[in-house]
């Protein structure tokens, strides 16, 4: 496991047959309100919050804190009321008149130098993180020790499948909550909660299930990551 990095738990909701989004990869919003005050939840114990920018393209918003008794805890606790908002690309293609940027958040951009390029001198983001690789893609074991370099302890990931299949790969994640949600969206295309080229069985990230909670019609699988004991 990396060192010297924040607390990482992917927070995603899915539905029965595995899938984040439908085939169109339309923003998923089949989520109950009880799922949104999961996340919320989620969000509010986090220092920042990391997504990549497909997921932001899909959404042009990011989940905010809006719930009085969460964002007292924050302030009880010296905490601004919204974590850090922190997007993911490797080329920095994003629309600035996406609502995300009027949003009451802080927000930096983590990116590679082609994509960090078009948004130099620019307002829309309060940093712009540069950590690359030789091969010119974004550095994430880096950048997360940069982010402990901060006192950025818990990060929350929202997705996507291709960043959380980056950062496993990378053995970057500790936690998942995945809410199975009550449908059935099918197709060969279809995000899932861990896209990227998969991983063979034998070498799988095992997990251990942690609870299980179930509201109405949705499950809350939380989950740890399962690691060699040193």
């Amino acid at each position: 496991m990396v060192q010297h990095r924040p607390h990482t738990t992917v927070v995603l909701a899915m539905s029965a047959d595995g899938k984040i989004a439908d085939f169109k990869r339309s923003p998923a919003r089949f989520g109950s309100d009880v799922d949104i005050t999961h996340l919320q939840q989620q969000i509010a114990t986090a220092d920042a919050v990391l997504l990549g920018a497909s997921t932001l393209r899909a959404y042009g918003t990011t989940l905010t804190i809006s719930q009085p008794m969460l964002l007292q805890h924050r302030q009880q606790e010296g905490k601004t009321n919204q974590p850090i908002h922190i997007v993911t690309t490797q080329s920095g293609n994003l629309n600035p008149e996406i609502k995300f940027f009027q949003q009451a958040i802080t927000r930096w951009l983590l990116t590679t130098t082609v994509g960090a390029q078009s948004w130099q001198g620019r307002s829309e983001f309060d940093q712009i993180l540069v950590f690359e690789t030789p091969t010119g893609k974004i550095d994430l074991i880096a950048a997360l020790k940069y982010l402990d370099s901060l006192h950025i302890t818990r990060l929350a990931v929202l997705g996507g499948g291709t960043l959380v299949a980056s950062m496993l790969e990378s053995d970057l994640i500790d936690e998942l909550w995945l809410t199975v949600c009550p449908l059935i969206l099918g197709g060969v295309t279809a995000p899932t909660p861990v896209d990227g080229q998969g991983f063979m069985s034998h070498l799988a990230p095992r997990l251990q299930l942690l609870e299980v909670k179930t509201i109405n019609q949705e499950v809350f699988l939380h989950y740890r990551l399962q690691r060699p004991i040193d």
